[in-house]
């Protein structure tokens, strides 16, 4: 399989990265009340450190897709009990916008289990799009692979961003996804940067990847040009019936590191507490909130995992002095 390196897609990366893993290792290897401090003052420079962007993830078609990607509930060659779904109706999907809304979501994002979608299959979600969009909502889709023109049409629709993470470190690609290489998902995410698309893009921890390999994800995400506007940084989820079900979890004071590098790296960019947050107590998240993270997804559901309910953020926030944005 083709592996990706940052200089393999020069639309997306400097010649010579701007973040090599090397220096993203070392990040890693500080002290960690250090490392903390140093991310909170890149944090400062750039975003208000109380205020937290809130996003909403719909599963607009679920299950059944032809990928083998190991951690993932939805490839159909896995037996994880999930029932597949057809695509939801636009009136659904509008409904749930709408909820979204009320209960305080800035961004609301809809994701469909494809491999990529035909053009027949994108048609809905364009109208999709435009009707969230007049709710007065930033859009943003997740679909996977595009074909050539897609793109295009997704920013005719009123797409504010595309999402479509990199998942792991190009060495450790293969031991993860084999249906699909990484340079493919490069591809797909120039071809929304070049559709003029705002870009959510980051990664998974806790596949039993090594710390380098973890600093290695961060340097690629980092050392695109530009890097991306959202990166979600999620911390893997252990479905039964995948082959990443029984991988010990990763330590959490790892994870508020992974989210501290990537501040750091990423001055600029929102990242995002991701998968796994139903898992992390309010301490850790209130550690991750300190590291740089200032958005979450919000509501009961993460396309098919769990999340944490908007009663338990609502508290979290008022606990902490946190507002939304």
């Amino acid at each position: 399989m083709t592996m990706c390196s940052t200089a393999s897609a020069p639309r997306l990366a400097t010649s010579a990265p701007a973040w090599t893993t090397a220096q993203v290792a070392e990040l890693f290897s500080m002290p960690f009340n250090d490392l903390l401090f140093r991310a909170q003052q890149v944090h400062r420079e750039h975003f208000d450190p109380n205020a937290i962007q809130r996003s909403t993830l719909l599963s607009i078609k679920t299950g059944g897709c032809s990928e083998d990607c190991g951690y993932c509930s939805q490839a159909k060659r896995y037996s994880t009990g999930l029932e597949s779904q057809a695509l939801m109706p636009l009136d659904e999907v509008l409904e749930k916008a709408k909820l979204a809304k009320a209960n305080g979501s800035s961004r609301f994002c809809m994701g469909a289990a494809w491999r990529g979608p035909k053009d027949r299959d994108l048609e809905p979600v364009l109208e999709m799009v435009k009707e969230v969009k007049a709710l007065g909502l930033e859009t943003c889709v997740t679909l996977g692979m595009l074909r050539e023109g897609q793109a295009e049409k997704l920013k005719d629709a009123g797409l504010d961003f595309y999402n479509h993470n990199i998942d792991t470190a190009a060495e450790f690609y293969a031991e993860v996804i084999t249906t699909h290489s990484q340079e493919d998902r490069f591809d797909t995410i120039a071809s929304v940067r070049d559709a003029g698309i705002n870009v959510c893009s980051g990664g998974i921890v806790g596949m039993g990847e090594s710390r380098r390999a973890r600093a290695a994800l961060i340097g690629q995400l980092a050392s695109m040009e530009p890097p991306p506007q959202s990166v979600p940084i999620n911390n893997l989820v252990r479905v039964e019936g995948t082959p990443m079900a029984e991988l010990p979890p990763i330590d959490p004071f790892e994870f508020v590191r992974t989210i501290a590098c990537a501040r750091i790296t990423m001055p600029k960019s929102y990242v995002r507490l991701s998968a796994g947050r139903q898992e992390m107590s309010d301490e850790l998240q209130a550690l991750c909130f300190m590291a740089g993270a200032n958005s979450i997804f919000y509501g009961d559901k993460l396309l098919t995992t769990g999340n944490p309910d908007v009663e338990r953020d609502v508290a979290l926030f008022a606990r902490l002095g946190l507002k939304s944005v």
